[in-house]
């Protein structure tokens, strides 16, 4: 929120987000690097509301900086590990919406973006890259708009900043994280049980996820023979995980009675895991305990959901969309 006095307001609100979206993969996948700042006039005098913040996202929180600590603060283990000592020192980004497209050859493109100003919950101002322009959304600042409209130095800055270096804290920032993702890519496996429609059958589910490269190997065994389609094996294949790593759920349906011995091996030659979980057949608890992690998958799909339709509704909560 701002409290700002004078009839000219002048960059009271700062949204900034850079969205990149990559064409190779099957699914749509976005990534945005976003810097918020807010300001008030005077101090307020409650706990954690200061004069200025300024708050870095890539996805999530990079970065902080308020006006009592003077100081920007690493959110992240990989920020603090990547980047120079020098860059703390320095003053914050003032990045803004962006769209770029990740080319074959790694690098982002930029499409277009915009500088836009918000106040008291309102958008008021922007510019638009693409046509060169300030545009007022309110009549109280389309004098602002005319008078930075004939300020030209202001446009060639505004506009290269969008261009070139906004987008270069964006490609390095995802390098620094896809980095850091690549060395914390082992796979978790769960091997559970689930309801089946049939009474006297139930689900064998083998999940192994957290894993990055998506490339991994899931074998559901019955006495160790590698079970397939031909036995009822179905899996979901290779799907994103919100944190860029990947998970997969194979699963069987068996008879409860069934003796044999089920396992699921997980081979994942980035990290060198090759694991065999075996499934402590029949038992109430492992029934119990696949029933809480599909609840809990269950919650994470509605909590994306959710999240996903709040972003369409509000613009400026759009922050985190995968």
């Amino acid at each position: 929120m701002f409290v700002l006095s004078g009839a000219d307001l002048i960059c009271p609100f700062s949204l900034s987000v850079l969205t990149a979206i990559s064409s190779k993969l099957m699914y749509l996948k976005k990534h945005s690097l976003t810097y918020i700042y807010t300001a008030i006039s005077k101090p307020m005098g409650y706990p954690g509301i200061h004069e200025f913040t300024a708050m870095g996202l890539l996805d999530d929180k990079i970065d902080y900086h308020d006006s009592e600590n003077q100081v920007k603060v690493p959110k992240q283990s990989w920020m603090k590990e990547r980047l120079q000592q020098d860059y703390w020192k320095k003053g914050t980004h003032g990045c803004t919406a962006l769209l770029g497209n990740v080319q074959d050859d790694g690098s982002i493109k930029f499409n277009r973006g915009m500088d836009m100003y918000n106040y008291d919950g309102r958008d008021f101002l922007l510019f638009d890259d693409g046509n060169g322009v300030w545009v007022a959304s309110v009549e109280p600042v389309v004098t602002t708009k005319r008078k930075w409209d004939g300020v030209l130095v202001l446009k060639e800055y505004t506009k290269g900043y969008l261009e070139n270096e906004c987008i270069k804290w964006l490609t390095e920032f995802l390098d620094y994280g896809q980095k850091h993702l690549k060395e914390v890519s082992k796979p978790e496996v769960f091997l559970y049980t689930t309801k089946s429609k049939v009474k006297s059958n139930v689900v064998l589910n083998c999940l192994p996820t957290s894993f990055y490269p998506k490339d991994i190997i899931v074998q559901i065994k019955q006495n160790d023979h590698v079970l397939s389609k031909l036995d009822g094996l179905e899996t979901s294949d290779v799907r994103p995980n919100e944190d860029d790593t990947f998970q997969r759920r194979d699963h069987v349906k068996i008879l409860k009675s069934d003796v044999s011995t089920y396992s699921c091996q997980i081979i994942h030659k980035t990290s060198e895991i090759d694991i065999e979980k075996v499934w402590a057949g029949g038992s109430n608890t492992a029934i119990i305990i696949g029933a809480v992690i599909a609840a809990l998958v269950l919650v994470g799909v509605l909590v994306l959901v959710v999240s996903k339709i709040t972003g369409k509704i509000g613009r400026w909560t759009m922050l985190y969309n995968l």
